[in-house]
């Protein structure tokens, strides 16, 4: 059980991340495509917010308290945090990596839940699994061509 809450908490304190960089990139996007892309950011830090929130849900079901500082979640992150504003497409580039790291802890959370019998949270996460698969296949296509 103890594997699986400190898989539990990195995923939390990853997922924050990665909220909050396409919550950054959805206010600072500019160029030609702004408007699509300040929509399409939008739309993934709304998701991914709700998810944060499930996800310590979760955390807390375990019978763990959760992370909830800065100083905690850039201790569990295994994302970059985006101190830089990068070109609009360079954004879509780096969503579409961290969202394939953020993709492997849910694997990584999901063999452990598996390990210990936690069949509702590891249905919850394969339902989060198939939300970034998708989420992925958008990012990896609005970058084809550029």
């Amino acid at each position: 059980m103890d594997q699986l809450v400190e898989d539990m908490k990195r995923l939390l304190a990853t997922t924050f991340s990665f909220y909050l960089k396409a919550h950054n990139f959805h206010w600072n996007v500019e160029g030609q495509n702004f408007l699509d892309l300040h929509e399409f950011f939008k739309d993934i830090y709304e998701q991914v917010h709700g998810d944060v929130d499930a996800i310590a849900e979760e955390t807390r079901a375990l019978g763990s308290y959760v992370p909830g500082s800065y100083s905690r979640f850039s201790e569990l992150t295994v994302i970059n945090d985006e101190t830089s504003i990068p070109a609009a497409y360079a954004m879509v580039a780096k969503l579409a990596s961290d969202n394939t790291t953020l993709m492997a802890m849910q694997k990584k959370a999901y063999a452990s839940a598996e390990a210990v019998g936690e069949m509702g949270l590891s249905n919850f996460l394969q339902d989060l699994y198939d939300k970034h698969k998708k989420m992925q296949w958008m990012l990896t296509s609005l970058n084809k061509g550029e």
